[in-house]
Protein backbone atom coordinates (compact mmCIF):
# COMPACT_ATOMS: atom_id res chain seq x y z
CA UNK A 1 0.00 0.00 0.00
CA UNK A 2 1.65 3.27 -0.89
CA UNK A 3 0.71 6.10 1.25
CA UNK A 4 0.53 9.86 0.38
CA UNK A 5 2.45 12.69 1.00
CA UNK A 6 0.31 13.41 3.77
CA UNK A 7 0.29 10.14 5.31
CA UNK A 8 4.00 9.46 5.28
CA UNK A 9 3.94 12.91 6.65
CA UNK A 10 1.63 12.33 9.58
CA UNK A 11 3.44 8.73 10.05
CA UNK A 12 7.32 10.21 10.41
CA UNK A 13 5.80 12.53 13.52
CA UNK A 14 4.09 9.89 15.49
CA UNK A 15 7.33 7.74 15.04
CA UNK A 16 9.11 11.10 16.39
CA UNK A 17 6.50 11.86 18.84
CA UNK A 18 6.93 8.25 20.22
CA UNK A 19 10.48 8.37 20.39
CA UNK A 20 10.15 11.83 22.68
CA UNK A 21 7.96 9.64 24.70
CA UNK A 22 10.76 7.13 25.69
CA UNK A 23 12.10 6.97 29.02
CA UNK A 24 15.47 9.09 29.19
CA UNK A 25 17.16 6.00 31.02
CA UNK A 26 16.23 4.17 28.35
CA UNK A 27 17.91 6.39 25.78
CA UNK A 28 21.53 5.51 27.92
CA UNK A 29 24.95 5.81 27.19
CA UNK A 30 25.78 2.22 28.13
CA UNK A 31 28.23 0.21 26.88
CA UNK A 32 28.07 -3.39 25.76
CA UNK A 33 31.12 -4.66 27.30
CA UNK A 34 34.19 -4.19 29.50
CA UNK A 35 36.78 -1.99 27.92
CA UNK A 36 34.23 -0.97 24.94
CA UNK A 37 35.79 2.71 23.33
CA UNK A 38 33.73 5.68 22.88
CA UNK A 39 34.05 9.31 22.34
CA UNK A 40 32.15 11.71 23.22
CA UNK A 41 32.93 15.65 22.56
CA UNK A 42 36.74 15.00 21.64
CA UNK A 43 37.38 13.38 25.18
CA UNK A 44 38.57 9.22 24.24
CA UNK A 45 36.40 6.65 26.75
CA UNK A 46 36.45 3.04 28.13
CA UNK A 47 33.44 1.12 29.20
CA UNK A 48 33.14 0.07 32.65
CA UNK A 49 30.50 -2.06 33.69
CA UNK A 50 28.17 -2.19 36.32
CA UNK A 51 29.35 -4.96 38.93
CA UNK A 52 30.59 -5.84 42.36
CA UNK A 53 33.92 -5.47 43.88
CA UNK A 54 36.17 -5.75 47.18
CA UNK A 55 37.50 -2.37 47.84
CA UNK A 56 41.05 -1.66 49.61
CA UNK A 57 43.65 -4.04 50.27
CA UNK A 58 43.44 -7.71 51.94
CA UNK A 59 45.90 -7.68 55.00
CA UNK A 60 48.31 -10.11 53.05
CA UNK A 61 49.41 -7.41 50.50
CA UNK A 62 53.21 -5.84 50.84
CA UNK A 63 53.03 -2.23 51.75
CA UNK A 64 49.55 -1.77 52.40
CA UNK A 65 48.95 1.54 54.42
CA UNK A 66 46.15 2.06 57.31
CA UNK A 67 42.89 2.95 55.79
CA UNK A 68 42.94 0.49 53.03
CA UNK A 69 40.72 -2.55 55.10
CA UNK A 70 38.48 -3.91 52.43
CA UNK A 71 34.90 -3.31 51.72
CA UNK A 72 32.32 -4.66 49.44
CA UNK A 73 31.37 -2.01 46.60
CA UNK A 74 28.55 -2.20 44.51
CA UNK A 75 28.02 0.22 41.57
CA UNK A 76 24.68 -0.25 40.13
CA UNK A 77 25.63 2.02 37.28
CA UNK A 78 28.40 1.10 34.70
CA UNK A 79 30.44 4.54 33.57
CA UNK A 80 32.80 5.35 30.88
CA UNK A 81 36.29 6.66 32.31
CA UNK A 82 38.64 8.59 30.65
CA UNK A 83 41.15 6.19 28.59
CA UNK A 84 44.28 8.89 29.71
CA UNK A 85 44.60 11.64 31.85
CA UNK A 86 43.48 14.45 30.83
CA UNK A 87 46.10 16.24 28.15
CA UNK A 88 47.23 19.55 28.59
CA UNK A 89 45.83 19.89 24.67
CA UNK A 90 42.37 18.52 25.87
CA UNK A 91 42.00 21.52 28.30
CA UNK A 92 43.63 24.45 26.28
CA UNK A 93 40.34 22.73 23.28
CA UNK A 94 38.36 23.30 26.20
CA UNK A 95 39.20 25.91 28.69
CA UNK A 96 41.73 27.71 27.31
CA UNK A 97 44.70 28.77 29.06
CA UNK A 98 46.26 25.80 31.21
CA UNK A 99 45.16 26.59 34.76
CA UNK A 100 48.89 26.60 36.45
CA UNK A 101 52.73 26.38 35.36
CA UNK A 102 54.45 24.07 33.01
CA UNK A 103 58.44 23.10 33.07
CA UNK A 104 60.31 21.16 31.13
CA UNK A 105 60.82 18.66 33.46
CA UNK A 106 56.93 17.79 34.33
CA UNK A 107 56.24 18.02 30.75
CA UNK A 108 55.14 20.27 28.60
CA UNK A 109 53.53 19.66 24.78
CA UNK A 110 49.43 19.07 23.82
CA UNK A 111 49.94 14.56 24.36
CA UNK A 112 51.21 15.19 28.23
CA UNK A 113 49.16 15.05 30.73
CA UNK A 114 47.65 18.22 32.65
CA UNK A 115 48.91 18.91 35.96
CA UNK A 116 48.99 21.90 38.16
CA UNK A 117 45.37 21.68 38.32
CA UNK A 118 43.08 22.22 41.71
CA UNK A 119 39.85 20.62 43.07
CA UNK A 120 37.99 23.30 41.50
CA UNK A 121 39.08 23.92 38.53
CA UNK A 122 39.46 20.49 37.79
CA UNK A 123 35.50 20.52 38.49
CA UNK A 124 35.11 23.12 36.25
CA UNK A 125 36.35 20.86 33.29
CA UNK A 126 33.74 18.31 34.32
CA UNK A 127 31.38 20.99 33.93
CA UNK A 128 32.54 22.62 30.73
CA UNK A 129 32.19 19.03 29.21
CA UNK A 130 28.74 18.49 30.19
CA UNK A 131 27.62 21.47 28.36
CA UNK A 132 29.71 21.30 25.03
CA UNK A 133 28.08 17.37 25.62
CA UNK A 134 24.59 18.38 25.95
CA UNK A 135 24.76 21.24 23.67
CA UNK A 136 25.85 18.81 20.60
CA UNK A 137 23.26 16.46 22.05
CA UNK A 138 25.60 13.64 22.86
CA UNK A 139 24.00 13.06 26.54
CA UNK A 140 21.04 11.52 27.55
CA UNK A 141 18.95 12.81 30.40
CA UNK A 142 21.13 12.28 33.46
CA UNK A 143 24.44 11.74 32.07
CA UNK A 144 27.16 13.94 33.12
CA UNK A 145 31.49 14.36 33.36
CA UNK A 146 32.68 13.93 36.33
CA UNK A 147 35.57 13.37 38.37
CA UNK A 148 35.25 9.89 39.44
CA UNK A 149 34.57 8.91 42.84
CA UNK A 150 37.36 6.83 44.71
CA UNK A 151 35.16 3.76 44.40
CA UNK A 152 35.05 3.91 40.31
CA UNK A 153 38.19 4.91 40.34
CA UNK A 154 39.65 2.05 42.27
CA UNK A 155 37.09 -0.28 40.27
CA UNK A 156 38.22 1.26 37.10
CA UNK A 157 41.73 1.02 37.99
CA UNK A 158 41.57 -2.72 38.53
CA UNK A 159 39.47 -3.87 36.07
CA UNK A 160 38.28 -7.31 37.31
CA UNK A 161 41.86 -8.08 39.01
CA UNK A 162 42.21 -8.55 42.59
CA UNK A 163 46.02 -8.20 42.63
CA UNK A 164 47.65 -5.07 44.33
CA UNK A 165 48.25 -3.60 41.06
CA UNK A 166 46.52 -4.85 37.84
CA UNK A 167 49.25 -5.91 35.85
CA UNK A 168 49.83 -8.80 38.69
CA UNK A 169 51.60 -8.59 42.44
CA UNK A 170 54.76 -7.21 41.18
CA UNK A 171 55.39 -3.92 39.43
CA UNK A 172 58.15 -2.52 37.17
CA UNK A 173 59.04 0.56 35.24
CA UNK A 174 58.14 -1.40 32.15
CA UNK A 175 54.82 -1.56 32.87
CA UNK A 176 54.20 2.32 34.56
CA UNK A 177 56.17 5.46 35.06
CA UNK A 178 57.17 5.69 38.41
CA UNK A 179 60.58 5.67 39.70
CA UNK A 180 61.73 2.43 38.45
CA UNK A 181 64.58 1.99 40.70
CA UNK A 182 62.69 1.46 43.74
CA UNK A 183 59.95 -1.52 42.40
CA UNK A 184 57.31 -2.44 43.75
CA UNK A 185 57.51 -5.96 45.87
CA UNK A 186 60.55 -7.73 43.95
CA UNK A 187 60.30 -6.55 40.74
CA UNK A 188 63.47 -6.11 38.64
CA UNK A 189 64.65 -2.27 39.03
CA UNK A 190 64.46 -0.33 35.43
CA UNK A 191 64.77 3.51 34.97
CA UNK A 192 63.80 6.17 36.94
CA UNK A 193 62.86 8.61 34.53
CA UNK A 194 62.28 11.88 37.14
CA UNK A 195 59.46 13.40 34.91
CA UNK A 196 56.05 13.05 33.49
CA UNK A 197 55.61 11.22 29.75
CA UNK A 198 52.98 11.67 27.10
CA UNK A 199 49.63 9.43 28.02
CA UNK A 200 49.04 6.42 26.90
CA UNK A 201 53.15 5.55 26.39
CA UNK A 202 52.18 2.20 28.86
CA UNK A 203 50.52 -0.85 28.42
CA UNK A 204 46.84 -0.39 29.14
CA UNK A 205 44.93 -2.16 31.93
CA UNK A 206 42.54 -5.04 30.48
CA UNK A 207 39.80 -2.30 30.65
CA UNK A 208 42.32 -0.50 27.97
CA UNK A 209 42.58 2.61 30.68
CA UNK A 210 46.34 3.78 30.68
CA UNK A 211 48.42 5.31 33.28
CA UNK A 212 46.31 4.29 36.12
CA UNK A 213 49.15 3.31 38.17
CA UNK A 214 51.97 6.01 37.34
CA UNK A 215 52.61 9.10 35.59
CA UNK A 216 50.25 11.69 37.38
CA UNK A 217 48.55 11.22 40.62
CA UNK A 218 44.55 11.88 40.02
CA UNK A 219 41.98 13.38 41.65
CA UNK A 220 38.85 11.76 42.95
CA UNK A 221 35.43 13.69 43.42
CA UNK A 222 35.31 12.56 47.42
CA UNK A 223 36.44 14.26 50.44
CA UNK A 224 38.69 12.24 51.87
CA UNK A 225 37.92 9.51 54.59
CA UNK A 226 39.84 7.63 57.21
CA UNK A 227 38.10 4.39 56.09
CA UNK A 228 37.08 3.73 53.01
CA UNK A 229 33.46 4.00 51.51
CA UNK A 230 31.88 0.47 51.04
CA UNK A 231 28.00 -0.22 49.91
CA UNK A 232 26.25 0.52 47.07
CA UNK A 233 27.63 3.73 44.99
CA UNK A 234 29.07 5.15 47.42
CA UNK A 235 29.92 8.88 46.97
CA UNK A 236 31.52 11.12 49.38
CA UNK A 237 31.75 14.41 48.03
CA UNK A 238 28.95 15.97 49.94
CA UNK A 239 30.52 14.32 53.19
CA UNK A 240 33.23 16.39 54.71
CA UNK A 241 35.91 14.06 55.27
CA UNK A 242 38.51 12.88 58.62
CA UNK A 243 40.55 16.12 58.98
CA UNK A 244 44.42 15.71 58.50
CA UNK A 245 46.66 16.20 61.68
CA UNK A 246 46.70 19.78 60.80
CA UNK A 247 43.04 19.60 61.01
CA UNK A 248 42.94 20.22 57.14
CA UNK A 249 40.25 18.82 55.52
CA UNK A 250 41.60 17.26 51.46
CA UNK A 251 39.99 15.86 48.49
CA UNK A 252 41.31 12.09 47.93
CA UNK A 253 43.12 11.44 44.74
CA UNK A 254 44.34 7.96 43.72
CA UNK A 255 47.15 6.57 41.53
CA UNK A 256 50.98 6.45 41.94
CA UNK A 257 52.86 8.95 40.26
CA UNK A 258 56.24 9.59 38.08
CA UNK A 259 57.70 11.52 41.48
CA UNK A 260 56.67 7.79 43.86
CA UNK A 261 58.52 4.77 44.37
CA UNK A 262 56.66 1.24 43.31
CA UNK A 263 54.32 0.71 46.61
CA UNK A 264 52.06 3.75 46.22
CA UNK A 265 51.35 2.17 43.04
CA UNK A 266 48.97 -0.68 44.09
CA UNK A 267 45.22 -0.17 43.29
CA UNK A 268 44.24 0.19 46.49
CA UNK A 269 46.26 2.84 47.77
CA UNK A 270 44.68 6.40 48.86
CA UNK A 271 46.55 9.38 49.30
CA UNK A 272 44.69 13.09 50.02
CA UNK A 273 45.06 16.57 49.27
CA UNK A 274 44.09 19.94 49.90
CA UNK A 275 41.21 21.04 47.35
CA UNK A 276 42.79 24.41 46.61
CA UNK A 277 46.86 23.48 46.10
CA UNK A 278 48.30 22.53 43.16
CA UNK A 279 51.14 20.37 42.07
CA UNK A 280 53.10 19.39 38.72
CA UNK A 281 52.32 15.54 39.97
CA UNK A 282 48.75 16.02 40.21
CA UNK A 283 46.11 15.42 37.49
CA UNK A 284 42.94 14.56 36.54
CA UNK A 285 40.78 11.74 34.69
CA UNK A 286 37.26 11.89 34.20
CA UNK A 287 34.43 10.03 33.87
CA UNK A 288 30.79 10.05 32.33
CA UNK A 289 28.22 8.46 34.62
CA UNK A 290 24.61 8.16 34.52
CA UNK A 291 23.59 10.23 38.38
CA UNK A 292 19.89 11.32 38.00
CA UNK A 293 18.77 8.64 40.21
CA UNK A 294 21.35 9.37 42.87
CA UNK A 295 20.14 13.35 43.86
Amino acid sequence: MRLSLNQFSLSIAILCSLAATVPARAQSLEGSKAGEAREVVGIKLRWCPAGTFKMGSPRTEPERRPGEDQVDVTLTHGFWMGQCEVTQGEWKRVMGALPGEVTEHAGVGDDFPLYNVNYAEAQALCAKLTELARAASALPEGWAFRLPTEAQWEYACRAGTTTATYAGAYLDSTQANFLGDKPYNGAPAGPALNRATKVGSYPPNPWGLHDMQGNETEWCRDWAHARLPGGVDPDLSDVLGTPSQNGALSRSRRGGGWTDPGWPQRSAFRQRFEPERRYDHIGMRVSLSFWEERK
